[in-house]
């Protein structure tokens, strides 16, 4: 079963910049990794200080993996900085795939 994260965003005032910057470096790696099937940035038109990533993966020990990568960890060190509140995480399965192999 695969698995959706929204991981949500938003800068400190002015720092909208690194955030974007930051969040773009981890498209490429991310999309090389087993088990990563989309990922993608998105910004809030109205709010360049928010921004959003959308994740698919094909299950919890692939995102799990994902969690503990360099690129992973190096972007968390560089959000504590930039982000003004703690990101909001949120994982989702396909309603009717709950227990779907």
């Amino acid at each position: 079963m695969s698995l959706f994260v929204v991981a949500e965003f938003l800068a400190v005032p002015g720092r909208h910049d690194r955030l974007r910057t930051a969040l773009e470096a981890l498209i490429e790696p991310t999309l090389d990794e087993p088990g990563c099937l989309a990922y993608r940035i998105y910004t809030d038109p109205n709010d360049p200080a928010r921004m959003v990533a959308v994740e698919r993966w094909e299950d919890r020990q692939a995102l799990d993996a994902h969690l503990a990568t360099p690129h992973l960890r190096h972007a968390r060190r560089v959000l504590d900085r930039i982000l003004a509140r703690p990101l909001t995480l949120r994982t989702l399965v396909e309603v009717g795939r709950e227990s779907a192999p």
